[in-house]
């Protein structure tokens, strides 16, 4: 029987929060949660623990996924940015100026922070099903339109992005030591509503 759905995310969801975090941004999450982690904990814990939280970005509470028949195929985190820009102060981390910088272009906008979707999964319009629901939710919450980052070494997700209505915005260099994508640009997609 097949009974596909997309719904809230749950804490239970948070260790797929998590995987799904790490494939959107090509690994970027273990370099953070590394530096967070306390004695003893894991990434993964850091993870798990702030997929968990009530209040954050990256919270399950801006979560929502699809499920099949109990299985949880793929994941978007999305929220509306504040209606001012959040200052780049000297004490800003480094390695999150260039994202903050384009986030800032997009205030007042719905934001898909993150979006993915699990390998096995991919290829049956779970990408697309999600965006079309952001949507839904940035009409619901009487945005202007859509805005999301993604990496330009990361060709297949910019192609489902810009076939979904979605236009290059700015771009800016990222220069994270230890990061394997480090060099590459992080894109602003916009999309209006």
């Amino acid at each position: 029987m097949n009974n596909k759905q997309i719904r809230a995310a749950t804490p239970d969801d948070a260790q797929d929060l998590v995987r799904f975090f790490r494939w959107a941004a090509e690994g970027l999450p273990d370099l953070i949660w590394a530096e967070m982690a306390e004695p003893g904990q894991s990434n993964d814990d850091v993870g798990v623990e702030r997929a968990k939280r009530e209040q954050g970005n990256f919270s399950y509470r801006n979560a929502h996924v699809i499920e099949e028949d109990g299985v949880v195929l793929a994941g978007v985190v999305h929220y509306r940015l504040p209606s001012d820009p959040v200052p780049i102060t000297p004490d800003f981390p480094s390695a999150f100026v260039p994202f903050q910088d384009l986030e800032n272009l997009a205030v007042g906008h719905w934001y898909i922070n993150i979006i993915a979707t699990k390998p096995d999964a991919r290829g049956k319009g779970h990408g697309a099903t999600l965006l079309s629901y952001a949507e839904e939710c940035a009409i619901a919450h009487d945005c202007p339109g859509l805005a999301l980052i993604v990496s330009a070494s990361n060709p297949g997700a910019v192609r489902l992005y810009v076939r979904s209505g979605y236009e290059e915005v700015a771009r800016r260099r990222l220069d994270i030591p230890g990061w394997p994508q480090s060099g590459t640009d992080a894109v602003l997609l916009m999309k209006p509503i």
